[in-house]
């Protein structure tokens, strides 16, 4: 299934390939407990960004890998490249339009001990 998402201003605009019922990972790590984001990684062959490349400006912080990317306009992070994933995209399934998301499995990630669970994580990029 093809889902398609954005930012709140709709500037940046994206489709991800995703099956229709989705599991997603909600961290416990400072940033993605104070922004609320949702885990959706995939593969970087199923993102397509539509529209809005110049409205993205890049946040790096700790180690640098992970490039958070934000809307200029309204502050939404809608997707950005995990440090967890690198080869992938992690989609804010909070980002994704309704109606082609049937149903959505929350897991818990501790993000808080990144170091010993990001292994956890890493088939999730995988083709």
């Amino acid at each position: 299934m093809t889902h398609r998402g954005g930012c709140h201003c709709r500037r940046v605009q994206f489709e991800v390939d995703a099956p229709v019922h989705i599991t997603v990972q909600d961290c416990n790590c400072s940033l993605c407990r104070m922004s609320g984001f949702l885990h959706l990684i995939v593969p970087r062959s199923c993102f397509r960004l539509i529209s809005g490349q110049e409205f993205l400006t890049e946040y790096t912080f700790n180690t640098g890998v992970a490039k958070h990317l934000f809307c200029k306009v309204c502050g939404i992070k809608s997707f950005y490249i995990p440090r967890s994933n690198p080869d992938g995209l992690d989609v804010n399934a909070r980002c994704l339009d309704a109606g082609t998301v049937s149903q959505m499995d929350i897991e818990t990630f501790d993000g808080e001990n990144w170091e010993a669970h990001a292994a956890d994580l890493a088939y999730l990029s995988q083709a």
